[in-house]
């Protein structure tokens, strides 16, 4: 397709960008990888909003954002399609489907108690911990190949064990970034296709305003304050703002939020991480799961309300920001190397995460274990899709104990 053709492409309406995106909400199972190749088919060669290069120029920036990818790409891909409104009706539209159905999960979990589900709520919990150790697999592989950056996972996943806060994890990732950029640099860039167009510059200052704004002014307020709605959502925008490497690599940040101060169990929160992993979407609406089964008010739908925007508020935030600016910024060979550097450390903080809380809460009895490596084998070697595995495990886990 021409550049002409994608051109003439642009221009669509924000209902049109709201039903493209629902539909994709609805069907787009197996995780934020599966995600880009479902967006790549009905975007690209489907219904041609955009070419290959201008894909690959946003999967690029949404790759070095902090953030859920493929949630800011689709807000990237609906921006270019129908402007700013469009970028929000491409989140609504992904992020709903998928939203609703753990709210609901979490609702019913409050009214039924979780010892009345006992059977296959432990097995949600067992299949959460191969979920995140088939994670750790595949980003070691690819995030940290080598002798050095092998070495600065390591490093970050036994500084994040004896130092279990969220400091410790931003520390390790600024660390991290530092240590990329002066060790991790190769000769050249690998980058160096041009971001074929971008948002207005005023937007681009506001949003870059907005997100200093709630990482600095929100933790102060939320604070001296002590209301619980805005201690709900500097917690959620925080994780959003921060996290590197998608979806799992929420799961620290969101425990030492959510389960340390008591809103969460253990046990409620490694269940809701393995029910997100049978519905389609981004697995950030886990944070609707959160906010609605939390024990302090706000929860249940408002609480939902609260968690989901605010975790995902970073991610406008931090794509209008950045497009003016990344066409320059990401053919520079020093911030390839800092990102190198981050994504190490990322795989330090999975590989911990998956010890505390994720084993810790889920596994306690020989069977437990069984039934997790079963469900890792068939994730990894089977290649079976994770929502059969999920719904597989919990019929399961009653049956053996």
């Amino acid at each position: 397709m021409g550049m002409d053709e994608t051109a003439a492409a642009k221009g669509g309406s924000p209902l049109e960008v709201l039903a493209t995106f629902f539909k994709l909400g609805c069907t787009s199972f197996g995780g934020p990888v599966a995600h880009l190749g479902y967006f790549r088919a009905e975007l690209v060669e489907r219904r041609r909003w955009v070419d290959e290069t201008t894909f690959a120029d946003l999967l690029a920036l949404c790759q070095f954002l902090p953030g859920p990818a493929s949630s800011q790409l689709g807000i990237a891909l609906g921006t270019a399609r129908a402007g700013v409104i469009g970028g929000v009706m491409a989140w609504l539209g992904f992020t709903l489907p998928s939203a609703l159905i753990l709210t609901l999960f979490a609702l019913g979990l409050n009214l039924l108690g979780t010892a009345t589900a006992a059977g296959w709520l432990r097995g949600l919990q067992i299949v959460a911990v191969a979920v995140v150790a088939q994670a750790v697999w595949g980003m070691t592989k690819s995030l940290a190949p080598d002798r050095p950056r092998g070495t600065m996972a390591l490093v970050a996943a036994i500084a994040l064990l004896l130092w279990p806060t969220a400091f410790t994890q931003i520390a390790l990732i600024i660390l991290g970034g530092l240590v990329g950029w002066r060790w991790l640099r190769t000769e050249t860039s690998s980058i160096t296709a041009e971001l074929p167009f971008g948002v207005p510059r005023i937007l681009s200052w506001i949003s870059g305003g907005l997100l200093l704004a709630g990482l600095i002014g929100l933790p102060a307020v939320a604070a001296t304050t002590g209301n619980q709605a805005l201690v709900l959502s500097n917690a959620f925008f925080r994780a959003g703002s921060l996290v590197f490497g998608g979806g799992h690599v929420v799961l620290p940040l969101l425990e030492q939020d959510v389960v340390t101060p008591g809103w969460v169990s253990p046990e409620q929160f490694t269940a809701g991480y393995g029910a997100a992993q049978a519905v389609p979407g981004p697995l950030f609406t886990f944070a609707a799961y959160l906010g609605a089964i939390r024990t302090p008010a706000p929860n249940g739908i408002v609480g939902a309300a609260i968690a989901l925007i605010a975790i995902f508020l970073p991610s406008f935030l931090l794509i209008w920001a950045a497009l003016p600016l990344w066409g320059r910024l990401r053919s520079r060979v020093s911030a390839q190397a800092a990102l190198r550097g981050v994504n190490a450390v990322v795989v330090g903080i999975l590989l911990a995460t998956l010890y505390q809380p994720v084993i810790t809460s889920s596994i306690h009895t020989p069977p437990d274990l069984a039934l997790a490596l079963v469900a890792f084998a068939a994730l990894q070697l089977w290649r079976v899709p994770p929502w059969i595995v999920v719904v597989l495990s919990a019929l399961v886990a009653p049956l053996i104990g």
